[in-house]
């Protein structure tokens, strides 16, 4: 046999198959309320109904729901209206820096007020000394150059203010 006429053989089954987009099953329902779907007859004693199925094919694109009839719609006219905030960030230091100031200050390695350990933290790096006394952190930082900074947070976490000194003599 001929490799064409075989492979039509094998494969005229399938396109068949694919063709079928509709079936009945039934419906069956016992005494105690169980349903079972099947497409053979019901036991007896089970009453029976008949469902129709649509199995659409894989290779067909139709509408699955049917067509609508256009209908009037009430003639109330409504103006877009600006959206309601019901919430908003809040973060521990009072909100006193908006995201871009915050992003613009650490890019610029420079601390304001209303910044938080981490911030100065990614701002600065890692303080060279680390002191707390009455609820309050310092960070100091001390430069190559003899120079220091030293950060003061409330105990909240949040920067209250910072001073730089001067080179100190040797």
């Amino acid at each position: 046999m001929p490799r064409k006429k075989l492979a039509t053989l094998l494969i005229a089954p399938l396109c068949l198959s694919l063709q079928a987009t509709a079936t009945t099953v039934h419906r069956c329902e016992d005494s105690d309320g169980r349903i079972t779907y099947t497409t053979l007859s019901c036991p007896p004693g089970e009453a029976l109904s008949q469902q129709n199925i649509y199995n659409p094919s894989p290779f067909k694109f139709d509408a699955m729901l049917p067509d609508t009839t256009p209908q009037e719609t009430s003639g109330i006219k409504s103006k877009p209206r600006d959206p309601t905030i019901v919430g908003q960030l809040n973060d521990k230091c009072g909100n006193l820096l908006s995201a871009k100031e915050r992003r613009e200050a650490i890019i610029n390695q420079r601390i304001v007020p209303g910044m938080s350990q981490q911030e100065v933290e990614s701002a600065l790096g890692k303080p060279d000394k680390i002191s707390t006394r009455n609820a309050t952190t310092n960070y100091r930082y001390d430069s190559k150059k003899g120079r220091s900074a030293q950060i003061v947070f409330d105990e909240k976490g949040c920067v209250k203010g910072k001073s730089q000194t001067a080179k100190s003599p040797r």
